[in-house]
């Protein structure tokens, strides 16, 4: 077992004390807004061994078997397959989605071939992986996600009694569910900087003088949008996706080409052990609009809300289902009752709430503290779990 070191990557979304308070630190003034626990090598975990901090990607690259399984490497390949973090959204961070295995691969190749260096900010694939991902709210946590139904957003839209607005109202009123959606976000994105300045004016304008404050009204998440990005068309965009709300412990799946943007929380998030980000908006980073239009699943589609469900097989352990195998999550509740996992494959384990000791088939022991974690090699033998008034989540693989 291994305490890991992790990094936290300061994006200007974060929030200013989330962060700190989960880990017992004092804030540093600026926003933090994610804690990334893995082996991806942008900011891979360290952990010591005894001969100083090693970072875990080397670790693992120095013996695949012995740190992540035969069943794993044979499967996933010689890296680990996931990349866990925690994300504190101070501020709404950019609407984005993320590609297919396929259109990952062919992008980075293809920009590799043209020399882009891998930190270049017009870079839109880091590697050569896709980025399905699963969001766990720690609080209430609030994002867009998914197109609404064409004339859903008409009429929200409508109601403002915008003229600017008209031209997009016209183009979702579209038969073709696909058409109306590519054309309105394409339209949006590439209408000339004169008629993006009116139009999203004119939207900003108009929510502001209609906010009531409460949290339930139709326009509160775009309202919200509007205050911190008062010049951006991503609030136009936004407003084709659905809004949600998650309670604690409730998560949501978004898989590959799925439009969405998070708003307000603190949330775990599971993914494959991709960086790979287009971009539609709010946002002062790089935006490929033909590339985005590639990536895009145009259809429209509800978040379908999770609540975990036991696993029969490990008593105590609550799981939300995924449909992939590269990337599993789920939590303990711990409450003074010994549980127990397995160890034929690797694994992260990180404490959200009061304090968990692990213990190693040798009896090893190691302690974790809130906002801790630890990796897990596959060592194919248990890990006893215990606390009282704990929340630890395990990431780890389905072979």
């Amino acid at each position: 077992m291994d305490r890991l070191v992790n990094t936290v990557r300061p994006y200007a979304w974060g929030s200013l004390t989330a962060l700190p308070e989960l880990l017992g630190q004092q804030p540093t003034g600026e926003p933090q807004a994610e804690l990334w626990m893995g082996a991806h090598p942008g900011d891979p975990s360290r952990a010591d061994r005894g001969e100083g901090p090693r970072r875990l990607d080397d670790l693992i690259t120095a013996d695949p078997e012995g740190e992540l399984g035969t069943a794993s490497v044979a499967r996933f390949g010689p890296t680990l397959p996931f990349l866990l973090k925690v994300l504190a959204v101070g501020t709404p961070l950019s609407l984005q989605a993320h590609p297919t295995i396929e259109q990952a691969r062919a992008g980075f190749a293809a920009e590799n071939a043209l020399g882009i260096p891998l930190d270049a900010p017009e870079r839109n694939y880091r590697d050569a992986n896709h980025k399905p991902e699963m969001v766990c709210a720690l609080g209430e946590f609030e994002g867009l996600c998914g197109f609404r139904r064409p004339a859903g957003t008409a009429e929200l839209m409508a109601r403002l009694g915008l003229s600017e607005l008209d031209p997009l109202i016209d183009l979702l009123s579209v038969e073709d569910e696909t058409e109306a959606l590519r054309g309105t976000l394409a339209a949006v994105l590439t209408m000339d900087d004169e008629t993006a300045r009116k139009t999203v004016g004119a939207t900003a304008a108009a929510l502001a003088e209609h906010d009531t404050g409460d949290p339930d009204w139709d326009y509160a998440p775009y309202a919200r949008i509007a205050k911190d990005f008062p010049d951006d068309r991503g609030l136009i965009a936004g407003m084709l996706l659905n809004h949600f709300r998650l309670r604690a412990g409730e998560a949501l799946y978004l898989g590959a080409g799925v439009p969405h943007a998070y708003l307000s929380g603190v949330c775990v998030e599971l993914q494959s052990n991709s960086d790979n980000v287009l971009r539609a908006g709010l946002t002062p980073k790089h935006i490929d609009v033909p590339e985005l239009l590639e990536v895009v699943l145009f259809e429209s589609a509800a978040p379908e809300v999770q609540a975990p469900v036991p696993v029969d097989a490990t008593p105590g352990e609550e799981l939300y289902p995924v449909p992939i195998d590269e990337f599993r999550l789920s939590r303990f509740t711990l409450d003074g009752v010994e549980r127990a996992v397995d160890g034929r494959t690797a694994q992260i384990l990180l404490c959200t709430e009061g304090s968990a000791r692990l213990t190693a088939a040798d009896g090893t022991a190691l302690d974790l503290a809130r906002g801790q974690s630890a990796f897990l090699p596959a060592t194919g033998t248990p890990t006893r779990l215990s606390g009282t008034g704990t929340t630890l989540f395990r990431a780890t693989v389905t072979v």
